[in-house]
């Protein structure tokens, strides 16, 4: 800054140039004030119109270089303005001033040394006659140079030490983007392992249901075709009664006597029903597909993350594992026949395809069987077949004629 000041001081008045700033030209700077003194002390006998400074002409010396400088006409007022140098003025005259501080106790004196005792800058005459004659005093520039060092070594930490904290912002931003991205693998993982899940259900549930509809559309065809037996019995009784009416109204003895012996055997026969089958009570219930998933339900409710020791330091990444045995294999609900009702609702054997995993305690349903119809048409029930003990023989169903196949 002192060597700026320098540039912009005037070689006649020794002082900051003073606007406006000529450039003669050989490129030194003058005042034009000064410009047009030193002219006019070179030129005494040029003269001037009305106390003006302009002249006709004439020249001087520059003062820098003793370069002659050869004026025309307008002579000061014809050089050329400076602009740089004064807006490098303005600039300079705007910028704040740093001024020496001055002692409070002694207004005209500088402070010029250090109090050691005191830990204050001070003056000389404060140790002369002052409140710090009694003091260490050391000069003050010893005294800032050795604390601007060790400012200067404190500065240097303190930058060290944010560089260690911008540091660990890094890490600690590097930690929050592997946590997301670690978090969506991990939702991801558990994810997919419960589609698993379901689609396991989906399937085990489109078996189950299959294996009802089986039975269901079974008993159903069974159904339709001894109505059909029936109906095509009863479609004979009401031709049998048409003909035994018709017969009633015959006149003539011989002609009666004649179809009566063999009408009569028919209508023994057509009031036999012996022949047809019919169904067990409780044939249409279809209780003993009743599923117990209780212990799914318990091991769906028990699903969660196996707990990692945290000291384990081998593992380079976490993964996520779903408790419990729905994970790896396959939904496999245990379905019990109803006590009660399983052992009468016997059918005609079935045929679906048996789901592999799934175990049924239900029996296959039962063909009537060939035995004499009981005197009533209620059947005993009796208890489902237990896995360790033998399964009762078939109930005795009433004469029947060979049902379709499903």
């Amino acid at each position: 800054m002192e060597s700026l000041e320098k540039q912009l001081v005037c070689p006649i008045c020794l002082e900051m140039f003073t606007k406006p700033v000529v450039i003669l030209p050989c490129q030194h700077n003058l005042c034009r004030k000064c410009a047009n003194d030193i002219f006019q002390a070179s030129n005494p006998y040029l003269s001037t119109r009305s106390g003006s400074t302009v002249t006709s002409g004439g020249r001087f010396r520059c003062p820098s270089c003793r370069h002659e400088v050869v004026l025309d006409r307008h002579g000061v007022y014809g050089l050329q303005r400076n602009l740089l140098v004064e807006n490098i003025i303005d600039m300079y005259k705007q910028e704040p001033k740093v001024e020496q501080p001055m002692c409070e106790e002694h207004e005209d004196e500088k402070i010029n040394i250090y109090c050691v005792s005191c830990s204050v800058p001070t003056c000389s005459l404060c140790k002369v006659f002052g409140a710090h004659k009694d003091c260490e005093v050391a000069p003050l520039h010893n005294v800032f140079t050795k604390q601007k060092a060790e400012l200067t070594d404190c500065v240097s930490m303190l930058v060290g030490n944010n560089e260690r904290i911008q540091a660990i912002i890094s890490q600690l931003e590097e930690t929050c983007r592997a946590v997301n991205e670690n978090g969506s693998r991990q939702k991801s993982k558990v994810c997919e392992t419960f589609d698993h899940l379901f689609a396991l259900l989906e399937e085990k549930k489109g078996e189950m249901t299959l294996r009802i509809t089986c039975e269901q559309e079974e008993k159903l065809d069974y159904i339709r075709g001894l109505r059909k037996k029936y109906s095509e019995h009863m479609e004979n009784t009401a031709k049998l009664l048409e003909t035994s009416i018709q017969t009633l109204d015959e006149s003539e003895m011989a002609v009666f006597l004649q179809t009566a012996k063999p009408l009569l055997q028919k209508i023994v026969e057509g009031t036999n029903t012996s022949h047809l089958d019919k169904l067990q009570h409780g044939y249409e219930n279809m209780d003993h597909f009743t599923a117990n998933f209780d212990r799914q339900r318990r091991a769906l409710t028990n699903v969660d993350f196996i707990k990692v020791d945290e000291d384990d330091d081998d593992d380079d990444e976490d993964e996520v594992e779903v408790r419990g045995s729905l994970a790896g294999s396959r939904v496999e609900p245990q379905v019990h026949a109803a006590p009660a009702a399983a052992a009468a609702n016997q059918q005609p054997p079935l045929s679906p395809v048996q789901p592999a995993g799934v175990q049924l305690s239900a029996s296959p349903p039962q063909r009537p069987s060939d035995a004499p119809p009981p005197p009533s048409t209620s059947i005993t029930k009796s208890p489902a077949p237990s896995p360790n003990t033998q399964a009762p023989p078939p109930l005795p169903l009433p004469t029947a004629s060979p049902t379709p196949q499903v």
